[in-house]
């Protein structure tokens, strides 16, 4: 049996003519909070519903992304050097995003895609507290200049408004595959088979009915393919997870919501609420000053948020 090897980044050369796009895309990637702009406007959340954003419009914020990054044609192709390539959304197979060439530019001895994006959106105050999409692609399907991007998105009220996203998760998307095989077969700790199967002829950029997925052998929690589980995120997470929104930290707003999802009765909310303000007046060796006053802002707006909770 072979010893799986540490997987390794590896990007695509940077003589090659895929290596400039590839670079400027990266760039208009980790730009698109700045050019990213919604039509779509949300009332009336619930903070009982608060949790549920994602499933309901995860899809929406990923076809505006898409239409962002043709806007920003000027950022990834400021010569016109490909300007018969397009961005083109393929959500039912992998990857989620084309670069490609137009019908009217494609040499038919060419596949005309220079790279390719498997876009994933993640509300901010998802209840798991990280992303929760499965990515089960085997490495072979993937191109090296590929990406995994992962939009992290709230509303701009918070609890109303319109999507904002914050600066993505950039991976190359065959480093990703790998080791997230890596973690399975040599890092996650479990007295079952690590082994996986993989799917034999794939080459990127395949077809809706080709099989391209690993399988592990043994994965009674269904569990495989979970990316934020295997560790990958967490440098990013933890970070992302500092995002202010309306001045206080995404992972107080998250813990804030919690306790309506959480407890059920007026008298059980009003309970969790006193000791959160207990945990306000505490002291500096046991409440950080930071934490301190992000507390004081979220529970300054209790009220308002409680009262439509229950009125609405």
């Amino acid at each position: 049996m072979t010893i799986p090897v540490e997987p390794r980044r590896n990007t695509p050369q940077n003589d090659s003519a895929i290596y400039k796009v590839f670079e400027r895309v990266r760039e208009a990637l980790f730009a698109l909070p700045t050019y990213f702009r919604s039509d779509t406007s949300i009332e009336g959340i619930l903070a009982t519903d608060i949790f549920t954003l994602n499933a309901a419009f995860g899809a929406t914020i990923e076809d505006q992304v898409v239409s962002t990054l043709i806007r920003m044609r000027e950022v990834w192709d400021p010569h016109e050097e490909f300007m018969y390539h397009r961005f083109v959304r393929q959500p039912q197979t992998f990857p989620d995003v084309l670069l490609r060439r137009d019908a009217s530019g494609t040499d038919e001895h060419e596949s005309g895609i220079l790279l390719g994006i498997e876009l994933k959106s993640w509300y901010l105050l998802a209840k798991e507290g990280e992303p929760s999409f499965r990515f089960q692609v085997t490495p072979a399907a993937c191109a090296e200049q590929d990406l995994i991007v992962v939009i992290p998105w709230t509303l701009n009220n918070v609890i109303s408004g319109y999507p904002k996203i914050f600066s993505p998760y950039v991976e190359l998307a065959k480093y990703a595959a790998e080791y997230r095989n890596y973690w399975w077969e040599c890092i996650r700790k479990t007295k079952l088979s690590t082994e996986i199967v993989r799917p034999q002829n794939v080459s990127p950029y395949p077809q809706k009915s080709d099989k391209i997925s690993d399988k592990p052998v043994s994965d009674g929690g269904n569990n495989f393919g979970r990316f934020a589980r295997t560790g990958i995120m967490d440098s990013y997470l933890e970070i992302a997870k500092q995002e202010l929104l309306c001045g206080i930290g995404a992972e107080h707003w998250l813990n804030f919501f919690k306790i309506f999802q959480e407890e059920k009765d007026a008298e059980s909310i009003n309970t969790e609420l006193r000791r959160l303000r207990s945990l306000v007046t505490g002291t500096d060796q046991e409440v950080e000053q930071h934490l301190i006053d992000a507390l004081e802002k979220i529970l300054s707006g209790v009220d308002v948020i409680l009262d439509q909770s229950q009125t609405t």
